[in-house]
């Protein structure tokens, strides 16, 4: 019987009330606009943490979904399905799985989480061109102490590893099909967790609340680090992602835009299997790429004549193929990503930025007439983002 002197969820509760001061005084908020999404982000948030410390065994992992339209964080891609587990360093791990359709399939090891003054080390990365895949699509792979001899699809984990994070990503929304993935812990397969007790209770809702403070905390400072220090209205050269895979770069920065400017950003069509930009909005995580188009991929772009992809980022509707639309928001980021690379990519390879007045888009776009949309054809992208979305996402 649970002792009635222990109220079991107080750690949480005192959590929730201690995150919602935090979203309040967040420096960002000007308008109600800011603060209800806010309130949008916490909740999100709230269910994130509670996942994650229910599927804390590390000896029985499964993976959860780390990132979906419901639980934002982390400047989110709108591209990628996140699964993560928890892991220990000193266990023997297979994970097994699909290879679907998808642009790229990577696999990193993390010794940590993310905090407000610490990127976790990326210990091992790598994407599916390492593994040996069979010609149906399934594969395995060990994760485990080093061995002496080691076997194809065999990975060693490094003291301190603690998170495996798995990424599918999309480059054409509508015909790449998901794959599969399981994790399994060889030593304890086959067997059952003991029954929870209340100390169990407690220390989960624990577990949540702290995982629910560290997150704010972290994706606020985390933009100051690495994007609010740059100048506004540019983006930086490809660089390697911070806390990312090595075979990923990504370029990054931040707008201030009135409702009559616009920015626009070229950049060319890469060989890379996988390009994408998203906006996000200064909560640091992806605005509604569902039922707007706050992202393109290099598939669902239109891409010029001249080889170039240019993205107008704007408030109001310019009627061009390539808007991201700002929905309401004046202030947001910027980040544009190259995955599963096969060289380093040089300041060629990057955006160039111009804020022009709205009017004079078309005089700005050199290709202006091809990259015009009529608003029926303008409804049909956004019904196949919905469905798109609906098919991997939502399901």
């Amino acid at each position: 019987m649970v002792d009635d002197k222990i109220v079991v969820t107080q750690p949480l509760t005192d959590a929730i009330c201690e995150a919602e001061s935090i979203i309040r005084a967040a420096p960002h908020v000007q308008s109600e606009q800011d603060l209800l999404e806010g309130y949008d982000y916490l909740a999100g948030s709230i269910r994130a943490a509670l996942q994650a410390a229910w599927a804390h065994h590390r000896d029985l992992p499964y993976f959860i979904r780390s990132a979906t339209p419901y639980t934002k964080l982390g400047l989110d891609n709108p591209d990628t399905l996140y699964f993560s587990a928890r892991i220990r360093d000193d266990a023997e791990y297979v994970v097994s799985g699909i290879r679907g359709t998808t642009a790229d399939l990577s696999f990193q090891i993390l010794n940590g989480d993310y905090s407000p003054a610490h990127v976790p080390d990326s210990l091992t990365a790598f994407d599916d061109r390492s593994l040996a895949v069979a010609e149906d699509g399934s594969f395995e792979l060990r994760f485990g102490p080093a061995r002496p001899d080691v076997p194809p699809n065999d990975v060693t984990l490094g003291p301190g590893a603690a998170m495996l994070l798995v990424r599918e990503v999309y480059s054409d929304w509508s015909n790449e099909r998901p794959g599969m993935i399981r994790i399994r812990c060889v030593d304890t397969a086959g067997a059952a967790p003991p029954a929870s007790t209340e100390e169990d209770l407690v220390r989960r809702y624990r577990l949540a609340g702290k995982a629910l403070l560290s997150q704010l905390k972290t994706f606020l400072a985390f933009p100051e680090q690495f994007y609010l220090d740059l100048p506004v209205n540019t983006l930086t050269e490809p660089r390697l992602t911070p806390g990312g895979l090595t075979t990923q770069y990504s370029a990054a920065g931040h707008y201030h835009l009135t409702d009559d400017q616009a920015m626009i950003v070229t950049v060319p069509a890469s060989e890379a299997p996988y390009q994408g930009i998203q906006l996000g909005s200064m909560w640091y995580i992806s605005t509604d790429f569902i039922n707007h188009q706050t992202s393109l991929t290099a598939h669902q772009a239109r891409i010029d004549p001249d080889g170039n992809m240019r993205f107008v980022i704007c408030e109001r509707d310019p009627g061009l193929a390539n808007w991201l639309e700002c929905t309401g928001h004046r202030r947001g980021y910027v980040q544009i990503r190259w995955q599963r690379l096969s060289r380093a990519l040089t300041s060629r390879d990057g955006p160039e930025v111009e804020v022009v007045v709205f009017d004079e888009l078309a005089r700005k776009l050199p290709f202006h007439e091809q990259a015009r949309v009529t608003p029926l054809e303008w409804t049909n992208r956004i019904a196949a983002r919905q469905a798109a979305v609906a098919a991997r996402m939502l399901g």
